[in-house]
């Protein structure tokens, strides 16, 4: 969770000239920034908060994205799950709290 009033705060859109340069040179366009919030990368989703009308993440969160990056490709369990798979353990639960008599 992005601390505003301990990290540094970067618009979604500045992000790529705060990354170094990948395949030909060419850095990652806005919309791939976008993508790793909306959709993830590997199943891990990059951090964002809302400041008015602009997306903004933070440098730290970038570190800790390419951090569970590098775990998941090392083979090292994901440290978060999606929100489906949140819901669907919550939903389970619930089950079987109510078959329980709770």
């Amino acid at each position: 969770m992005i601390d505003s009033t301990r990290e540094t705060l970067i618009a979604l859109a500045d992000v790529p000239a705060q990354l170094p340069d990948r395949r030909g040179g060419r850095r990652p366009h806005v919309s791939c920034i976008y993508r790793w919030v909306q959709r993830g990368c590997r199943g891990i989703k990059l951090e964002a908060i809302q400041i008015g009308g602009t997306s903004c993440t933070s440098r730290e969160a970038l570190q800790r994205f390419f951090e569970r990056l590098t775990a998941a490709r090392h083979g090292d369990p994901a440290p978060t799950r999606t929100s489906k798979q949140r819901q669907r353990a919550s939903d389970s639960a619930n089950s079987e709290l109510a078959k329980s008599g709770w």
